[in-house]
């Protein structure tokens, strides 16, 4: 028969000897959740904007919240130069990518597990509307980028502003008409500095709140939040909801979103 006081004092000394195992666990964990991919995502933009392009002819402002008409809009990366003014959206995947400029969902497949994402082209054109009204200059002299960053693979033909990895520094330094002058550069970069909300927890918390709403009014709408496809009526036929009704998106079993019956 097992010693359980023997067995409980030999667990715990194989812990204490492997004690620094902990916080390696903790930070995989962190960097596999959610807000770990975004921010890892955002630490790869800066490395490479930071490595690769002049720091005096290109200017990098992170984590700009903005006010807008209906709460905020988030950028995570504008870099300001001569030669635009380039918004950076950066989206931390992994798998295979499918999709084109004009559609409103994309595709990720991982083996296979599909799932359907909102286009980010059409994700950033509010953050370029938001600063075309911000700074109150031409739509031509702002540039929309999205980076993806992460183990992803392109399967079909993207646009140039759509880039993986570094392929972004590339496209940014493709750009060589100068359309802005020095003087309107640092205007620029004053008027973001000067315009932006505080980088807070308190204007991230706001700025979550705000998506929230956006998430549950596009539900209320009869309208999936993840895809955009339309939602319907349906009845569950197993489970502890069977018989209920609910909505699910019209796009299953791409998209899996539900909603209650409110």
């Amino acid at each position: 028969m097992i010693d359980l006081s023997v067995l409980v004092a030999t667990l715990l000394t194989i812990i204490i000897q492997m004690w620094y195992l902990i916080p390696i666990a903790l930070i995989i964990l962190f960097f596999k959740s959610p807000f770990g991919k975004g921010l890892m995502g955002e630490m790869l933009v800066n490395f490479a904007v930071n490595i690769r392009l002049d720091k005096q002819r290109y200017h990098l402002l992170k984590n700009v919240t903005l006010p807008t008409e209906d709460g905020t809009t988030q950028i995570g990366h504008i870099v300001v130069s001569e030669f635009g003014v380039f918004v950076i959206e950066t989206k931390n995947m992994r798998g295979w990518i499918f999709g084109n400029e004009k559609q409103k969902s994309w595709t990720q497949k991982i083996y296979r597990h599909t799932n359907t994402f909102q286009n980010p082209l059409h994700q950033n054109y509010k953050h370029v509307k938001t600063m075309e009204s911000t700074l109150g200059i031409e739509a031509g002299k702002i540039f929309s980028v999205v980076v993806f960053v992460g183990d992803s693979t392109f399967k079909t033909e993207m646009p140039p502003n759509v880039t993986y990895a570094g392929g972004f520094v590339r496209y940014i330094m493709s750009k060589t008409e100068k359309i802005i002058t020095p003087a309107e550069v640092k205007q620029i970069v004053s008027m973001i500095e000067s315009g932006r909300l505080t980088n807070s927890f308190k204007t991230l918390r706001e700025h979550v709140r705000h998506v929230k709403e956006i998430v549950k009014e596009k539900a209320n709408q009869n309208v999936c939040p993840r895809c955009s496809s339309p939602l319907v009526l349906r009845v569950a036929k197993q489970g502890v909801n069977k018989g209920n009704e609910f909505y699910g998106c019209s796009s299953y079993p791409k998209c899996r979103h539900t909603a209650q019956v409110v």
